[in-house]
């Protein structure tokens, strides 16, 4: 594990955190899923570049998907 997908799954995972506590709060399963994505990527994903190009896509995902 390098230095930048370290700091990458820190962002990520205090995104993922938001997103979480956002979708249990307002009962929406899209952003409660997509945080808990995020914030289990850093273990999931081993190199920077995959960790950036996911952690977009999962972050953009409760924008286009609202359930």
């Amino acid at each position: 594990m390098d230095t930048a997908n370290l700091i990458w799954g820190m962002l990520f995972g205090a995104i993922g955190g938001g997103y979480l506590v956002y979708g249990l709060r307002q009962k929406l399963l899209v952003p409660a899923l997509c945080g808990l994505a995020l914030g289990l990527l850093g273990w999931w994903v081993d190199a920077a570049w995959l960790t950036l190009s996911i952690g977009i896509v999962l972050m953009a995902v409760p924008y286009f998907f609202r359930f």
